[in-house]
């Protein structure tokens, strides 16, 4: 940061799409989420490399601590593609920071495209927009129960206040 120059490339995967990016609690790896690969890397960010992967579901996007700090809600868009199609085999992951496995998959009933958002202040929903099928989810996180919403054409992201830290760094949800 001092010199402002890139020390170094991690390639991931050779065709890969990384998307989304969070750290984990202890600060120690790295979660990239990679829609063509379907999955999420760890990172080892002291040894920036590669230490394993997590096959979470099709079209890997989004990524999001729960508010205890104990799990990753991962938003799969159900496509690879970035215009994708209605009704894909959208899901949420849900990753236990501790044993760095999915302890649920949550579908979106009747398809659909979960894509980006974010926790709300309480950490009883996770709000993402339904990018390919105009709709906003609500999604209990106790439970995984799913309530659409129906908006205006691609949502692209939502944002959830108060969120945790001072300055925003780009992204949805990204903050310190």
């Amino acid at each position: 940061m001092v010199d402002r120059k890139v020390l170094g490339y991690l390639v991931l995967q050779a065709k890969g799409m990384p998307q989304d990016i969070r750290i984990s609690p202890d600060g120690k790896t790295f979660y990239v989420a990679d829609m063509m690969a379907d999955g999420v890397y760890a990172i080892d960010g002291d040894a920036f490399k590669k230490t394993g992967f997590i096959k979470t579901g099709v079209g890997t996007h989004g990524l999001y601590p729960s508010r205890d700090g104990s799990k990753l809600y991962i938003a799969n868009r159900g496509s690879n593609l970035v215009h994708g199609p209605r009704h894909g085999k959208g899901s949420v992951s849900v990753l236990d920071f501790a044993s760095r496995k999915v302890v649920a998959t949550w579908p979106i009933p009747g398809g659909g495209s979960p894509d980006m958002g974010n926790v709300s202040a309480d950490g009883k929903t996770l709000w993402l927009s339904g990018r390919f099928d105009d709709e906003v989810y609500a999604i209990d996180t106790s439970t995984g129960a799913v309530k659409p919403i129906a908006v205006g054409m691609e949502p692209h992201g939502l944002t959830v206040w108060p969120q945790p830290g001072r300055y925003s760094l780009g992204h949805t949800g990204n903050m310190r």
